[in-house]
């Protein structure tokens, strides 16, 4: 998903109070299960990074405009850590992305178009879940270096990275060691095997430094970060697919859908999300004055004619 992340301190700091204030936290469901939200609530849960919290946002200020009862639980952590929340219903909400949801129920998935991507998410879902109408916004993973490497190893795509990968140190989230589209994948689809993986975070401030430090040449980030044109990085071309479409789409327990307003909400907003929207949006959580999540999410909806 995934994925705006290159943030300062003062922001991160200022996103946590936010994200404990609305009763999320680092890993809210780790340390006990909770119970399911009330029957006319639907807790809005996000991953931990900053792109997918803004949307979580969108979704609940949005539902909330609507009439719906909504608590927010933000910052849960990966798809490995939400997913069971969801099937247990103590999530109710997530904003997710399709190619990487495919891949987590299903490892040997070779779709990558976005229809194709979305019709098998669909048939593969446990049946408690559903995903409601896909976004033509998507944000994706990508292998990234600085125009320093890719100038002086005259390297633009990952067809050309792979002789080089056993002298490269790559940094991303620690998921991404394992995931089929990850280094796995890389490996699998470029012949790619790095010297060394890092374990850093989400396409955060730990990435992009280290990045920009040149303690790692390449790293995993996504396409709508502002840190890549604000870095002036080389996102490297996947000419063999290895990363799938990854499209902004709602993911909820069923049981959460008796009232029509909910799907008609979260379609709506699908609809109105684009890539160059989403990238906009991202950008405004990274200016310099570090404006507040909750305010860019109620802003846009008014822009949108939602709220």
């Amino acid at each position: 998903m995934r994925p705006t992340r290159a943030l300062g301190a003062a922001f991160l700091a200022a996103l946590a109070l936010l994200v404990a204030a609305c009763g999320g936290g680092g890993d809210p469901l780790a340390s006990q299960p909770q119970a399911p939200a009330a029957n006319d609530t639907i807790r809005v849960g996000s991953a931990n990074f900053t792109e997918n919290r803004l949307l979580a946002e969108i979704y609940a200020t949005a539902l909330s405009i609507r009439g719906v009862k909504v608590e927010r639980q933000f910052g849960i952590g990966s798809r490995e850590t939400y997913f069971p929340g969801l099937r247990d219903g103590s999530i109710d909400l997530v904003p997710d992305y399709t190619g990487n949801l495919l891949q987590y129920l299903d490892t040997n998935a070779t779709a990558t178009a976005p229809a194709d991507v979305y019709q098998q998410v669909v048939a593969k879902l446990p049946p408690q879940l559903k995903v409601l109408q896909a976004s033509p916004a998507e944000d994706k993973d990508a292998v990234v270096v600085t125009r320093a490497f890719a100038t002086q190893n005259n390297v633009t795509s990952l067809d050309q990275l792979g002789p080089l990968c056993g002298n490269v140190v790559f940094g991303g989230p620690p998921e991404f060691q394992t995931r089929p589209y990850g280094i796995p994948g890389i490996q699998k689809s470029y012949g790619c095997t790095f010297k060394e993986f890092r374990s850093l975070d989400a396409g955060g401030p730990l990435t992009v430094a280290a990045l920009r430090d040149g303690s790692i040449q390449a790293a995993d980030l996504f396409t709508t970060d502002p840190s890549i044109p604000n870095n002036d990085f080389v996102i490297l071309a996947d000419p063999k697919s290895n990363f799938a479409a990854q499209q902004v789409v709602p993911l909820i327990n069923a049981s959460k859908l008796g009232n029509p307003v909910v799907a008609d909400v979260l379609n709506l907003i699908s609809q109105k999300m684009d890539t160059a929207t989403l990238t906009d949006l991202n950008k405004r959580l990274d200016a310099p004055d570090k404006p507040d999540p909750a305010q860019v999410a109620r802003d846009w909806l008014s822009s949108a004619g939602i709220g």
